[in-house]
């Protein structure tokens, strides 16, 4: 079983910055996908990056311009920068990898609230 766990969550006001972490007990350079999602209070949870293992980085588009996915592979580590944030960032984030065998491995989530 994998273990993530986020960080960094936590209440910013309009227009603020976040930065999120996810830490992973093993290397990433073993997972073929790597993923930010968010689930809103009484919503459906939403991906809003994901990246391949051939490097390639895709975003939702409220994600666009405002949001950076990066990894640490020396530190087992993935991260989303959060710019110009707005209340409908206000959700619960969670980071997800997909293993070589197609399985989902997510972490406990971390809430972000955004204030106007």
């Amino acid at each position: 079983q994998v273990h993530l766990e986020e960080s960094g969550g936590g209440t910013v006001l309009a227009g603020g910055s976040l930065r999120l972490s996810c830490t992973v007990d093993i290397s990433v350079s073993n997972f073929k996908r790597m993923a930010w999602h968010r689930q809103p209070l009484g919503k459906q949870r939403e991906l809003v990056a994901e990246t391949q293992s051939i490097g390639i980085t895709n975003y939702a588009d409220f994600a666009k311009g405002r949001f950076t996915m990066s990894k640490d592979n020396t530190k087992n580590a993935l991260y989303l920068e959060m710019n110009d944030m707005k209340p409908e960032d206000t959700a619960v984030y969670y980071c997800r990898v997909t293993g070589r065998d197609w399985f989902d491995h997510w972490g406990q989530g971390t809430q972000v609230t955004v204030s106007s």
